[in-house]
């Protein structure tokens, strides 16, 4: 039988005095935007969790949780090398996939422009799409705050990603109605 001592990595308590360090091993306080953009991006990762169990797009699901690990990554990186030579970078192909995505389904729903009260004309996993598209649209407002606050001109593909990803998600919960 384990003992408590086999999971101190779980419970290190080097945060218990409001302060953590990122990828870089700077030390900040919790409360610095860093952790906010991340903590938001970690949600929508794990709302998108509740989602892949009720889709039939589960590949999809795991490819854009894959990407906002990586979005997490740079964006938790303050050390220029270690992002440019060690990190997954965002780019245009990223973009594309999610427009891909985007056109097909487009191409197979008949979207009314209207507003929509969420989960109200959906399914529950669209009811689950609604919930991911909103907590993506708080994770861009953070992130968008951070890299102004940190000059991080570099994560600009990351905006446009989350961007487009909450996009996707309006479609994916519309398209289920």
């Amino acid at each position: 039988m384990r003992k408590i001592d086999d999971y101190k990595f779980i419970s290190t308590a080097k945060g218990d005095k409001g302060t953590s360090k990122n990828y870089s091993n700077k030390m900040f306080s919790k409360s610095d935007i860093l952790f906010e953009a991340l903590g938001n991006i970690d949600e929508l990762s794990s709302v998108l969790g509740v989602v892949y169990h009720y889709t039939n797009q589960q590949q999809e699901i795991k490819d854009i949780q894959k990407t906002l690990q990586h979005i997490s990554s740079l964006v938790a990186t303050t050390d220029e090398w270690i992002r440019k030579d060690k990190l997954i970078q965002i780019d245009e192909s990223d973009i594309s996939k999610i427009e891909l995505l985007e056109q097909t389904l487009l191409e197979k729903s008949n979207i009314e422009p209207r507003f929509v009260l969420p989960g109200s004309d959906t399914s529950k996993v669209g009811a689950f799409y609604d919930l991911a598209r909103s907590v993506a649209r708080r994770a861009e407002r953070s992130l968008v705050r951070f890299i102004e606050q940190n000059d991080r001109s570099d994560l600009d593909y990351c905006i446009k990603y989350v961007n487009r990803l909450s996009d996707l998600l309006f479609i994916y919960a519309r398209s289920l109605s």
